[in-house]
């Protein structure tokens, strides 16, 4: 055996501070891996209320009626339509379309109400402008919907 000995003196304060060092080492180290397994499992990084069926703001279409160029706009928030109106429209198609104005009072009322757009009645009178004015109310809807992930379960 070999004789000489050697005798190793720490401190106190050394010993603390790699200590805590080694925890915050530690506990950087579990945060990292529980953030990226909440990226690998899918998850999108914006998430989005569960309740929330559009994105707020103001959708419009463009409809041609007797060469004029109507934008219909539908105005919603998360959860509801807030208003449906017509805009830019000439007074030569509200001449030529008399019952546009009044057809799209009726649906509005009924679509503010329901906050659909399924089950709404309308006149045989209106059949055409009222289907007009529901296929354009429909498609600003579809611009203001927020899209579901696809999933592959």
């Amino acid at each position: 055996m070999s004789g000489k000995t050697k005798i190793v003196v720490l401190k106190m304060k050394e010993l603390i501070y790699t200590g805590i060092l080694l925890v915050l080492g530690i506990l950087a180290i579990i945060f990292l891996i529980i953030m990226s397994g909440e990226k690998e499992e899918g998850q999108p990084e914006e998430a989005t209320d569960s309740a929330s069926v559009y994105v707020p703001g103001t959708y419009t279409t463009a409809m041609t009626l007797n060469g004029s160029n109507v934008e219909l706009s539908v105005t919603v928030d998360e959860t509801a339509i807030l208003s449906i109106d017509l805009q830019n429209m000439d007074e030569s198609v509200s001449v030529m379309y008399p019952l546009m104005e009044p057809a799209l009072e009726s649906l509005s009322t009924q679509i503010l109400e329901n906050q659909s757009i399924d089950n709404i009645e309308y006149s045989s009178d209106n059949l055409y402008t009222s289907t007009v004015l529901l296929n354009a109310i429909t498609s600003a809807l579809n611009q203001a919907k927020i899209e579901e992930p696809e999933r592959l379960d």
